[in-house]
């Protein structure tokens, strides 16, 4: 009889590969099992989850990630897709990301479950992490660090102290406005009058000779980067 859950490791994560045919509420019973009798290896590590062998809805995902994290001390930073290196670079961002947060602070501020929506403004005096999309009409302002895993549509205001030595990471990066410390982003004029969409990759914007910079996120990039 074959495994149904498969645990394999990749650079600063881990993928799960899952029984196509099995029924979804016997592999998340599996899922559990696997998470609980591999938590003395995992212990609290911090690493990002690739899951492959079937599609799944978002519910599905979430019910994987409470698997987890009910039968481990395992945090899930993120999930990420099939592209290799392009998961490597966006795990390694988050992983040079300041999560310490200030004292007594806790970890709630940390991360954020959700879509910002038109009129909402969420800040915090940590880095933080929004599992979801940024859009228009909404702000996210941190006195650190601003990672997006969704799309950044509205506004992003990372080093809210005045700090320029931060950044704004996202999978899709669209903002209304993008400012760092003191600095803001200056959007370059659309000269194209054809509505052909680029292809979406994950990009970074950072301060460097008193501009913010908007660049592709790249494994040069990011060991440059100002921490």
């Amino acid at each position: 009889m074959k495994n149904s859950v498969v645990l394999k490791s990749f650079p600063n994560g881990i993928v799960l590969h899952l029984d196509p045919e099995m029924p979804f509420e016997t592999l998340i019973i599996d899922i559990a099992d696997k998470f609980h009798e591999s938590s003395s290896f995992f212990k609290d590590a911090r690493m990002a989850l690739s899951i492959k062998g079937r599609i799944l809805t978002d519910e599905e995902e979430k019910q994987i990630l409470d698997a987890i994290s009910d039968n481990s001390r395992l945090q899930i930073i993120c999930l990420v897709g099939e592209d290799d290196a392009t998961n490597q670079n966006f795990v390694k961002a988050l992983q040079q990301t300041d999560f310490s947060g200030s004292p007594g602070a806790g970890d709630e501020g940390q991360f954020y479950k959700g879509t910002l929506k038109n009129g909402q403004i969420l800040e915090t005096e940590s880095s933080i992490v929004i599992l979801g999309d940024v859009y228009p009409g909404s702000a996210i302002i941190s006195a650190k660090d601003i990672i997006v895993l969704g799309g950044l549509f509205g506004e992003a205001y990372a080093g809210g102290n005045g700090d320029h030595h931060h950044y704004v990471a996202a999978l899709e990066m669209s903002p209304e406005r993008l400012k760092i410390g003191d600095f803001k982003y200056k959007q370059k004029e659309k000269t194209s009058k054809w509505s052909i969409k680029p292809k979406v990759q994950p990009k970074i914007a950072y301060v460097k000779d008193e501009k913010v910079i908007m660049d592709s996120l790249t494994k040069e990039l990011l060991s440059e980067l100002p921490v």
